[in-house]
């Protein structure tokens, strides 16, 4: 129960003994009391200490406001009656007592009678007082129920929790059908009738939102339980094992604080819902485990294989055998490469050692090559006198004196001897250059000398000479003839061979 809930329980009870509060027997008063709809018993002496006048109640019109419960304290706190002696009933107020005129009557022995439906009936007997203060007592107990059916009505008015509701109306009807008071009885029906109208709607409006809330609530837990079964669902060997992780621990603590101060849904709901939930971190936390385990097995065999092409590595450092180290380093880094990694932190560290042993090797081959590039540098300079003096030939005019000159240029080329490996390539290819010139202009003379070249070239000459002096003859006919098509045709066709047979011309005139 809420505290809003409780709040207002309270103030039920509290009306409900303020109610009964006229019938309670003060301390030091006799146990006679007004009699009820039962004989009547020796009226109450006048007591000189009695209590205050009430305050004016107001009519079922308007109703007074509930007055709390006497506490044990506040009857303490009251003056005590002499022995024997009971006090007197609170005075009542014109109003109130005009308003209880309306529905009801006391006779001079204190019975007290209600009017309702038209016909009379008595509700009890209040001896001892006069008929003023007997209907005033009976009317003061229809103005607490009242009370409470106000209380209820503002209640109903701010929307506050309906649970316990009906039950205070059923209690209120029941003390209106008692008959034990004076008032509009028929008017607080209808009031209590009205309220419990209100209630069911107020109620009902409670269990939509309730539902609403209930299924808010149901669908964020089914949203949880998706997630978690989607990323049990992905596959091992692509999952990101540390967000996946991190993810499902937080929506394990969602869970935990839905399942503590979230509304309940029921257990059918709970129970199953728990139960996909559970199902989704198992699978996961299994697959978790298999995939760590064969990922140490893969990084202990990946480890195990790379420590092998390190020692490989590091007994090839201290070699002198350039080449062959330097191929073997080759073959050895593309089997690391193939290799499986091996945890991050291992695989590094591994990294370092191999790199190590490569730096050491391909560090002496530079020293070395280094010392031999200083006993190079002065066949550098002769290599480049060759250069200049090889690339004066060019152009290549005369075959046979650039062939002579650049045979001459290689065998000082190869008495010079080796050069700085940096300069080696820019060297190589100015020499290169001439050579490719003069290959290239004996190939050239080649194809003018060439007898199939001759032959093939006067025969297509011969053939083109034959079809000209046709294509004139067709050309002069069509001409005679006046066939502007023909005329078109021979003209077009004998332009063709002969712009063919200029260029085998020329090309004979330099084979000649």
């Amino acid at each position: 129960m809420t505290d809003s809930q409780k709040s207002d329980e309270t103030a039920v009870v509290a009306n409900d003994e303020a109610v009964e509060a006229p019938e309670a027997a003060a301390p030091g008063t006799p146990a006679t009391a007004p009699e009820e709809n039962g004989t009547g018993t020796e009226a109450p002496a006048e007591s000189p200490a009695a209590e205050p006048p009430a305050a004016p109640e107001a009519s079922p019109a308007t109703p007074a406001a509930p007055r709390p419960a006497p506490s044990p304290s506040a009857f303490a706190a009251r003056p005590k009656a002499a022995a024997g002696v009971v006090p007197a009933a609170p005075a009542v107020s014109a109003a109130s007592l005009a308003e209880a005129a309306k529905w009801g009557r006391a006779e001079g022995d204190g019975h007290v009678f209600l009017t309702i439906d038209g016909a009379e009936r008595p509700v009890g007997q209040y001896p001892g007082v006069s008929p003023e203060e007997a209907l005033g007592y009976f009317a003061r107990k229809f103005d607490d129920v009242i009370a409470q059916v106000v209380l209820m009505e503002h209640r109903v008015e701010s929307k506050a929790p309906a649970t316990d509701m009906q039950k205070t109306v059923a209690h209120l009807r029941d003390q209106l059908a008692e008959g034990s008071m004076v008032g509009d009885i028929r008017s607080a029906e209808a009031r209590l009738e009205s309220l419990s109208v209100r209630i069911a709607e107020l109620e009902k409006s409670e269990k939509a939102a309730h539902d609403a809330v209930r299924a808010t609530e149901l669908a964020a837990r089914e949203a949880i339980v998706a997630e978690a079964e989607a990323i049990s669902a992905q596959d091992p060997s692509q999952i990101q094992w540390k967000t996946s992780s991190a993810r499902m621990n937080e929506l394990f603590e969602t869970w935990k604080v839905a399942q503590k101060s979230g509304i309940r849904l029921g257990r059918s709901n709970e129970d199953a819902l728990w139960k996909r939930f559970r199902s989704a971190r198992t699978v996961f936390d299994r697959h978790r485990r298999a995939y760590f385990s064969q990922l140490d097995s893969t990084n202990t065999a990946a480890k195990s294989a790379k420590e092998n092409l390190i020692a490989e590595a590091e007994a090839l450092s201290s070699s002198t055998d350039w080449g062959y180290a330097a191929g073997e380093y080759r073959r050895l880094m593309d089997q690391w490469k193939a290799t499986p990694r091996a945890s991050r932190k291992d695989d590094d560290a591994l990294w370092t050692r191999f790199r190590a042993a490569q730096d050491v090797f391909f560090s002496n081959r530079q020293a070395a090559n280094d010392e031999i590039d200083q006993q190079y540098t002065a066949n550098l300079s002769v290599k480049e006198q060759l250069v200049v003096e090889a690339q004066a030939l060019l152009p290549v005019t005369d075959l046979n004196a650039a062939k002579k000159a650049l045979q001459s240029i290689r065998e000082r080329w190869e008495e010079a001897g080796k050069v700085p490996r940096a300069d080696m390539g820019r060297i190589e290819a100015g020499l290169r250059k001439v050579e490719d010139a003069v290959r290239e202009a004996e190939d050239d003379k080649w194809r003018r000398s060439n007898p199939e070249t001759k032959a093939r070239t006067n025969s297509a000459l011969s053939q083109l000479e034959s079809a000209i002096a046709g294509l004139r003859d067709d050309l002069e006919k069509a001409e005679k003839a006046g066939d502007q098509r023909r005329i078109k045709a021979a003209r077009e066709a004998l332009e063709a061979r002969e712009s063919w047979l200029d260029q085998i011309q020329r090309s004979a005139s330099d084979l000649a």
